[in-house]
């Protein structure tokens, strides 16, 4: 019996210097934890939503809480940020009373405006303020009472009226003094 084995010879394994032993034992070890460290990393990542989907994030839900709207609080005292009449049709009224729009009269047209001039300055604000026809109400807008008053008394004067441009309220109780 003892013949059967010699025959064989010496086992062997694969591993036949020092420095195969020192990798195979480095490989056995860093491989599974190389392994370890990516899957924890992929199932530790951030839960990414479907395709197209940001419902829950962050700036989707900030743009769903956002105020509607803002308050300007301007101080009607103040003479020097309030606009002048030219500025305010230049922004406000040029789109209709410079082509004639929806039958508008023109800026300088001094026979479309007479019958308007007519009426006077506080029927035209009044109708500057409140709207007339097709065109809308200016009060309550982007300007003042005042500013809208300072450009009916340009647009009046331009069309033929000679009205005076009202003050502002500090500047008329500074004036009274």
């Amino acid at each position: 019996m003892s013949d059967s084995h010699d025959q064989d010879g010496p086992h062997e394994g694969p591993i036949k210097t020092p420095k195969q032993l020192i990798l195979a034992v480095v490989f056995a070890f860093v491989v599974p934890i190389a392994l370890i460290a990516l899957l924890t990393k992929f199932v530790g990542a951030e839960h990414q939503g479907a395709a197209g989907s940001d419902g829950l994030g962050a700036e989707a839900v900030a743009r769903r809480i956002q105020p509607i709207g803002s308050i300007q609080v301007k101080d009607a005292s103040d003479a020097s940020a309030l606009k002048t009449g030219e500025q305010v049709f230049g922004v406000q009224c040029t789109a209709c009373h410079s082509t004639g729009a929806a039958g508008a009269p023109k800026l300088g047209d001094t026979a479309a405006w007479a019958p308007r001039i007519a009426t006077g300055f506080d029927a035209l604000l009044h109708s500057a303020l409140k709207g007339k026809g097709a065109m809308g109400a200016q009060g309550g807008g982007d300007f003042s009472d005042l500013e809208v008053a300072r450009a009916v008394v340009y647009i009046a004067n331009k069309g033929g009226a000679n009205f005076a441009e009202p003050k502002a309220p500090a500047a008329a109780a500074s004036a009274a003094n």
